[in-house]
């Protein structure tokens, strides 16, 4: 693939991305921060719906040989120290990397903090990551493949996995409809209470 095609089709991606993250209103900062309280799921619901679609797709491009799977090697420890504190990044600032554009697009100022926080934190960790990676943090149990653990090919296990996701998202939205969870107020809070003011209500405030 050459780099003007790479470059293009992560536009298209990231339109499309894009697209869905605003019709799904996981950018609302009620919205993420419900989920990381549990009161609503419309954010793990996107996210699942998400990681089924890519694995769909990844298992067509790779068994008809059109891309080459480079998986990385597993860190756990690194995995869930690094987990644990975006988790709390996300819980204090209604945000993630990925909503953090979306957000500024939609004006809620605050962003601009987490977008600077956000790149602040990554030129820090690119500075320690070298003294990082020989700490326990750094140690590697080599790369983990569920369809070679199998002993099945990737796109078997791709599908096989995409079609235990759309189990699961069918089963949460029949607990969960995300009509009842979205609220009246597009704020991720299911009793209709606007915890966010809205962009307009923003705008007119001034």
């Amino acid at each position: 693939m050459s780099l003007t095609s790479a470059i293009f089709i992560g536009i298209a991606m990231g339109v499309v991305f894009g697209f869905a993250l605003e019709k799904s209103r996981v950018f609302e900062p009620g919205i993420i921060v419900g989920q990381m309280q549990m009161r609503n799921f419309i954010m793990l619901k996107v996210f699942l719906t998400a990681v089924a679609t890519g694995a769909v797709v990844l298992a067509a491009l790779n068994g008809f040989g059109v891309v080459k799977l480079a998986p990385k090697a597993a860190m756990y420890y690194a995995d869930v120290v690094g987990g644990l504190i975006l988790g709390a990044g996300i819980a204090l600032a209604g945000a993630c990397p990925g909503t953090t554009l979306a957000q500024i697009g939609a004006g809620y100022r605050d962003a601009l903090f987490t977008l600077v926080g956000g790149l602040a934190g990554a030129v820090t960790y690119s500075y320690a990551e070298p003294t990082l990676s020989k700490t326990v943090l750094g140690q590697s149990s080599g790369k983990l493949i569920f369809s070679q653990f199998m002993g099945i090919p990737y796109w078997a296990g791709a599908l096989g996995f995409a079609a235990v996701l759309a189990l699961v998202l069918v089963g949460l939205e029949t607990w969960r409809p995300w009509r009842d969870e979205l609220g009246r107020d597009v704020d991720g809070d299911s009793t209709g209470s606007p915890a966010i003011p809205s962009v307009v209500q923003t705008l007119f405030a001034e």
